[in-house]
């Protein structure tokens, strides 16, 4: 992996565990907005990541949206992965959106981080 590109990696790979550290707490202690931001966190660091190891300034792709985009645009096998229900950024004063999205959150971020390692962009 490029140095560059190594920082995002591994801060993307340290809040999926987060996220996953909290998901499977027992129900009562988990805290749904920390998976949820923590799974966020994640995906936009994998992104990025991957636009620094292909030369590409993640800084003109101010969004997931966008960065996944330009993603997609390198590598056609994004496609195989579905971002959409990311959204947790434009709801980060809403605890109910989170609650009720917290699976997906999850499961977003690791779906991509398999997706990485399968594509070999990572070990």
């Amino acid at each position: 992996m490029g140095t560059a590109a190594k920082p995002y990696f591994e801060e993307a790979k340290s809040k999926l565990k987060q996220a996953s550290d909290e998901l499977y707490r027992p129900e009562e202690d988990v805290v749904s907005y920390l998976v949820c931001q923590n799974s966020h966190i994640a995906i936009e660091n994998y992104l990025k990541g991957y636009l620094i190891q292909n030369d590409i300034d993640p800084r003109d792709y101010p969004d997931v949206d966008r960065m996944y985009s330009k993603c997609k645009e390198l590598n056609r096998n994004f496609e195989q992965i579905n971002l959409s229900g990311h959204a947790c950024e434009s709801h980060t004063d809403s605890s109910d959106y989170c609650n009720s999205r917290i699976s997906r959150c999850y499961e977003l971020a690791n779906n991509l981080d398999s997706f990485m390692r399968k594509e070999q962009v990572f070990s």
